[in-house]
């Protein structure tokens, strides 16, 4: 089938949940169909983006979001009651643009990651199916309670338009998808059931353990550090838990590995807290660690560096707000924990028991390898897009 998908951001370089999905949804359904991909662009374009993507798709069109015409949309999106997100990623001229393109490509089926590139396929006449990936209306309703209160109000109107607004697109497109049952049932509609799941993947022959790499840190976080969910879970990381693992073991250190870090995050780095900013391969940040952490107190969606640490057999912590998604056995496949003093028993013991560390580790392995592969995956979104 000829297929067109609409990105909200060029998935490349990798360094983003939703660039991660897309990244890979290509690479798989490139081997069935022939793909046409359509970015939004509101960054510097990385010099070997285009060259990459083309290995799997036919063509690559990049729109960019001249922020000229930020102002007007903003003020669109406002009065005409959409989400501000929306009217950020909305241009009228990218618009009948991208409309005159697939006019001319005439393809099979539309795809469409994420709410925000919903305007620009609403109206096109033909089979489409729209990605949620994740519930954005309750990532905005859990960032809540962590924002200075003049800016609540403001949060509370977008995150009261992003749940009607996915309620809206559910019926302008043909089929829907999301990333994990916990994320379905957040949906603000009665038809969630109908949504199709279509879970994230790990690339096993990328994310491979080193068994002989020296351990120098004993945590470690990676991820997004501009991502307000990632920058709340290291500032709860060091200031909630690590102050109770230091009164056992005063020589215990952190690792936190991810682009563009906030200046919330820079400031936490002394001498056992590394922040590295930027790494072009993320693998050592794991195998030179001993336990994966990610406490994440806010968000939605699958955590794509839980999977990633568990296929680089690391034993892992998370809360269970974040294993509502992942689905693993605690206690077998991960350590769960819900307040600083569990947490840091946890990380004490997986770092005084080495053999029970490393058991979790394989379990959590064996458990991703079986649950979470990208080429079944997207299996699953292929026939969706072919029926």
């Amino acid at each position: 089938m000829k297929l067109v998908v609409i990105l909200s951001r060029v998935p490349f370089p990798v360094e983003k949940g939703d660039k991660l999905s897309a990244y890979h949804q290509l690479r798989c359904l490139s081997e069935r169909h022939e793909l046409h991909l359509i970015c939004l662009n509101d960054a510097p374009l990385h010099p070997d983006a285009v060259y990459e993507l083309k290995r799997y798709c036919k063509t690559v069109n990049i729109f960019d979001l001249n922020p000229f015409g930020l102002f007007f949309n903003l003020i669109w999106a406002f009065v005409t009651g959409r989400p501000i997100q929306i009217g950020y990623f909305h241009r009228f001229g990218v618009k009948r643009q991208i409309e005159q393109l697939i006019e001319e490509l005439a393809p099979d089926h539309l795809y469409c990651q994420l709410a925000r590139t919903a305007e620009y396929g609403c109206d096109i006449a033909i089979p489409k199916t729209i990605d949620y990936q994740d519930v954005f209306s309750i990532g905005l309703k859990r960032r809540l309670d962590d924002l200075p209160f003049w800016k609540k109000p403001f949060f509370r109107i977008e995150y009261e338009r992003m749940a009607q607004y996915e309620e809206t697109i559910y019926d302008l497109f043909d089929h829907h998808t999301i990333i994990s049952k916990a994320d379905r049932e957040l949906l603000p509609f009665d038809e969630r059931e109908k949504v199709v799941l279509i879970p994230n993947g790990v690339d096993f022959n990328f994310f491979v353990p080193d068994k002989e790499a020296a351990k120098r840190y004993d945590l470690v976080f990676t991820g997004n550090m501009a991502y307000p969910p990632n920058i709340l879970a290291v500032e709860y990381l060091v200031k909630k838990i690590l102050p109770l693992v230091w009164e056992k073991r005063p020589s215990t250190n952190l690792l936190i590995a991810g682009t563009t870090p906030h200046s919330r995050v820079r400031i936490l780095s002394e001498s056992r807290i590394l922040v590295t900013g930027w790494l072009k391969d993320i693998r050592p940040a794991y195998t030179a660690s001993r336990i994966f952490i990610a406490p994440m107190q806010i968000g939605t969606g699958l955590q794509n560096k839980l999977l990633e640490a568990m296929a680089m057999q690391l034993p892992c912590i998370t809360s269970s707000l974040a294993n509502e998604s992942l689905q693993a056995k605690a206690d077998t496949e991960v350590l769960i924990a819900d307040t600083p003093f569990i947490y840091a028993q946890h990380i004490i013991f997986l770092l005084d028991n080495e053999d029970k560390a490393a058991k979790l580790a394989r379990n959590g392995y064996h458990f991703v390898k079986s649950n979470y592969d990208w080429e079944a995956a997207t299996a699953i979104l292929s026939h969706l897009i072919e029926e």
